[in-house]
């Protein structure tokens, strides 16, 4: 067994440029791991820039200078993002406030619903099981509502974290994408001289994030909006609530679509009951999803590399349960990651040819 561990280890990393790579992603995993809460506004930071490296290069195109072009592109992100925190923010908290009051009310109707069951199935649904059934949920919500009252009140010792969000990483958004050429001559003199497959996985993932977060955003703003839009139109109660969560559901692929049509039921059915509205809905709701994944997603990430969905939940999954939103965010991205160094390991030359290169 050994010999057998001996062999592969001496084939995958007798090229010195594959040990190079393995050590490199040994640290970088060591220090986001030990210390990522204290980087995380580096790393937003860093997120957003990639973001607005783009239009900064289109206006570099048409000679403005990179530092004004930097300012112009920075001042619009910015005054867009408190443009639409302003108009959807006091909508939203309203709605999320009125949601909240009346979710007793909901549950009551789905109760006096549920206890309904064994009449009219008494072959299938016995009493005893709705009454276990509402037991359990009630302790659930309870523990829930406990979590979430707790969660409001360490919330609020989180406020100096979020100044230091808003005053230091709209600053070094500026510096990177001012001095984007002097950090990357800085990271390459750090790299050591064999990173010949650290130079291959650094250019295949260098689009691939870009091109994901930009595909995002635009893939947020476009399923959120139209969601709200329909909402409205078919007059849904909450719908600016539930068409922003729609939207964001999307930062979860699979999962994400499937957890927030419970909400967009349990409100359409609540307002509607079971009657045409309500599934005149649900079809625009399910042609919205399914115009997202089978139209939009295919045209935004055309040039991301493609993953299995299995490997995708499974990245979700792991990546979210250690970083939380940041890392359900940034899942697909780290999951090509993982898919290029191992297609680099799996293509590195033996040690002959990488004597020769």
């Amino acid at each position: 067994m050994l010999s057998v561990f001996g062999r592969w280890y001496r084939r995958k990393f007798s090229d010195p440029d594959a040990a190079m790579l393995l050590i490199l992603i040994l640290l970088s995993t060591a220090v986001i791991v030990f210390w990522g809460g204290l980087i995380m506004p580096v790393l937003v930071a860093a997120g957003i820039a990639y973001l607005l490296d783009w239009p900064v290069n289109r206006l570099m195109r048409i000679g403005v200078g990179r530092a004004i072009a930097c300012a112009i592109v920075l001042s619009l992100f910015i005054g867009v993002t408190v443009l639409i925190l302003i108009g959807l923010m006091p909508i939203i908290s309203k709605q999320s406030v009125n949601l909240i009051q009346e979710t007793p009310l909901i549950w009551q109707r789905a109760q006096d619903w549920l206890i309904t069951l064994p009449q009219k199935y008494p072959d299938y649904v016995q009493v005893y099981q709705i009454h276990n059934m509402m037991e359990g949920l009630n302790d659930k919500l309870v523990e829930f509502g406990e979590q979430l009252l707790s969660a409001s009140f360490s919330s609020i010792g989180n406020l100096a974290a979020l100044l230091v969000y808003l005053i230091l990483v709209p600053l070094m958004v500026f510096f990177m994408l001012k001095d984007k050429a002097f950090f990357l001559q800085s990271i390459s003199r750090l790299l050591p001289q064999e990173r010949r497959l650290i130079t291959q996985v650094g250019h295949e993932m260098n689009a691939q994030i870009a091109n994901y977060i930009r595909g995002k955003v635009i893939e947020i703003v476009i399923v959120g909006a139209v969601s709200c839009i329909t909402f409205v139109l078919m007059d849904l109660r909450y719908a600016m609530l539930l068409g922003v969560l729609v939207g964001l559901s999307v930062l979860i692929p699979y999962i994400g679509a499937a957890v927030v049509t419970i909400p967009v039921a349990v409100v359409a059915m609540f307002q509607w009951g079971i009657s045409p509205e309500f599934w005149y809905l649900m079809a625009a709701y399910g042609i919205i999803q399914a115009l997202d994944g089978n139209v939009l997603v295919p045209i935004l990430f055309s040039e991301a590399v493609s993953l299995h969905p299995l490997y995708i939940i499974i990245a979700v999954l792991f990546f979210g349960g250690l970083w939380g939103f940041w890392g359900v965010f940034f899942a697909i991205p780290l999951a090509t990651l993982v898919k290029a160094v191992i297609t680099a390991w799996s293509s590195n030359p033996s040690p002959s040819k990488a004597n020769a290169v």
